[in-house]
């Protein structure tokens, strides 16, 4: 009878744990399925990821040191996009400028949690980032499904998103793609940063 008891008492523990943690979660990202994108003149939520070497990034660590220009990759829908790729590297060729508006450019990477870092790893080897620049992952589409941008079709991962966000914290520019193309460019992101400080 008490090792019953003893039983019992362990499943219910058990039990409760679990439940308590799948309450936990469910309220943690209750609303994400209605999420909106940022819109300009509205607060950005602030966000964690961590970068290829496993470092933690936050949002508003990085607006302490001035604007950030947000870009939000498609990740790795079944291959490396070639339009990220040039996006990513017209940013780069332009790092002096963006250093000069004193703004720090994070990019996010979207991807299933599995393969995130390989494909990640791919898609930045050959590419070396300015210190103005973070490369961020998004294990399972967390941060993109909580900004309103997952792109749920076949064969597609995240909208192509640009946002530059001042330091007050609000989008002062906001441009998303419901393509692959007409992405935004560095013109129009210096632009947007000259006008806003």
């Amino acid at each position: 009878m008490k090792l019953f008891n003893i039983v019992s008492k362990t499943t219910l523990t058990l039990s409760l744990i679990l439940f308590s943690q799948n309450v936990s979660q469910t309220h943690v990202y209750a609303g994400v399925e209605n999420a909106s994108p940022p819109a300009v003149g509205k607060t950005a939520k602030d966000f964690s990821l961590s970068n290829l070497n496993g470092k933690q990034i936050k949002l508003s660590g990085e607006l302490k040191k001035g604007p950030v220009v947000l870009l939000v990759l498609r990740g790795y829908p079944g291959y490396q996009c070639p339009l990220c790729t040039r996006q990513v590297g017209q940013f780069i060729t332009s790092a002096a400028k963006l250093k000069s508006a004193n703004a720090t450019v994070v990019m996010v990477y979207p991807g299933t949690a599995k393969d995130l870092n390989t494909r990640a790893s791919e898609f930045t080897r050959n590419i070396k980032l300015p210190a103005n620049f973070q490369f961020l992952l998004d294990p399972d589409y967390i941060f993109t499904n909580a900004y309103g941008l997952r792109w749920d079709a076949k064969n597609e991962t995240a909208y192509p998103s640009t946002f530059v966000i001042g330091t007050d914290g609000k989008v002062k520019f906001a441009k998303i793609s419901k393509t692959h193309g007409n992405r935004s460019n560095v013109k129009e992101v210096l632009k947007a940063l000259s006008s806003s400080s």
